[in-house]
């Protein structure tokens, strides 16, 4: 029984461990580290090592006013492409059965085509590097040498400006000759934000049966500093966008909730597992100004998911399918609103889907 729960919670925490990385324009980064740890039992009190790799995949290039799809934009074939993949290496310790500590670097590369960025010809602008690293103590808030049915974990931790927040590429046809010119990429495609954020995380998990298990994950990124001094260029495109020239720095949240089902027999190894999943940009920051360019917004999806597991080793694969897409009104949007008198709601580029996989290696001793 005790090893058919480690086993059930284990493969719910390990999907925890998928990251949330930008959503399009919307520019949703790495959530940190949620709960991958196994909830330890009675049998299980031993320190080790505990190795992620992840890796997510996704094109966004439906652009989104609120939740009204500019459909007009792939008419005309001025739409914002951005291909985005990012590898996640993520390292945990078990300390005991209630404390854990980890590490998470991702690795960015990300593709950019645009027409606007370009005086109004195609051309693509790339990005990569290191992100943002992610440091992280997390606690189980009941004993788990007796809570057997259910449990919550908390974290908290910091966030590492490590990732280049003015990472620079070629533009064409713009500068003072309009032939070219180096500047600071789009907000969603730098690797980093500039900014030393505060993680606080609230995992939780539930036995229905001994093959059917609950879960919930809860993530907030506070971002003190309010803008990173990265100069945007929008106000080159529009007198009336000059209050956007700089690059916010905006927290991000992220919740799910889900079921995990765990098969018998010759599928013992096997689980899937299925819930929903919401991410997003908040308009206003919980702490600290929320002046600058950013595209706020949420993105809310299905998330179904399969997970294979031989011995210490876990594969895993995941593909949130984009429900609600909605790029709301901005600080700065709400500014302009009140200087033109009229309403004023920048858009945004969502993708569909993503797709995400990895594995998971744990190191006894």
């Amino acid at each position: 029984m005790k090893k058919v729960l480690l086993f059930s919670i284990t493969v719910i925490l390990i999907f925890s461990f998928k990251k949330v990385y930008s959503q399009g324009c919307v520019a949703i980064r790495s959530n940190g580290i949620a709960c991958t740890m196994a909830h330890p039992d009675e049998e299980d009190n031993k320190k080790y090592w505990q190795l992620n790799i992840g890796y997510r995949y996704f094109k966004s290039y439906k652009h989104f006013k609120g939740t009204d799809e500019q459909k007009q934009r792939q008419v005309a074939h001025n739409e914002v492409i951005n291909y985005s993949n990012t590898v996640d290496l993520t390292l945990f310790r078990q300390l005991n059965r209630r404390w854990s500590v980890g590490i998470s670097l991702p690795l960015v590369y990300t593709d950019r085509s645009s027409l606007y960025e370009h005086g109004g010809e195609r051309h693509t602008s790339t990005s990569y590097g290191i992100g943002d690293l992610r440091l992280i103590a997390s606690r189980w808030i009941l004993n788990p040498g007796s809570s057997k049915k259910g449990n919550f974990q908390i974290g908290l931790g910091v966030k590492l400006p490590t990732g280049n927040y003015n990472y620079m590429a070629k533009f064409y046809n713009v500068g003072p000759d309009k032939t070219s010119e180096y500047r600071p990429v789009d907000q969603s495609i730098q690797p980093g934000d500039g900014g030393l954020g505060i993680i606080t995380e609230l995992n939780g998990y539930f036995n229905l049966s001994k093959k059917l298990s609950a879960y919930t994950n809860l993530f907030y990124l506070l971002n003190p500093r309010e803008t990173n001094g990265t100069r945007t260029y929008r106000e080159t495109l529009s007198a009336t966008l000059a209050n956007e020239s700089i690059m916010s720095v905006p927290d991000q949240y992220m919740a799910r909730v889900g079921l995990n089902y765990r098969f018998g027999g010759l599928l013992k190894n096997l689980s899937l597992l299925g819930g929903g999943r919401l991410e997003g940009i908040p308009v206003y920051d919980l702490i600290g100004g929320s002046g600058g360019f950013r595209r706020p917004g949420y993105v809310i999806s299905i998330e179904p998911g399969v997970n294979y597991f031989i011995n210490k080793l876990t594969v895993f694969a995941t593909a949130p399918i984009a429900l609600v897409r909605n790029r709301t009104q901005s600080v700065t949007d709400k500014e302009n609103s009140i200087l033109q008198n009229k309403f004023v709601n920048g858009d945004a580029a969502f993708a569909d889907y993503s797709i995400n996989f990895g594995v998971t290696y744990r190191f006894n001793k």
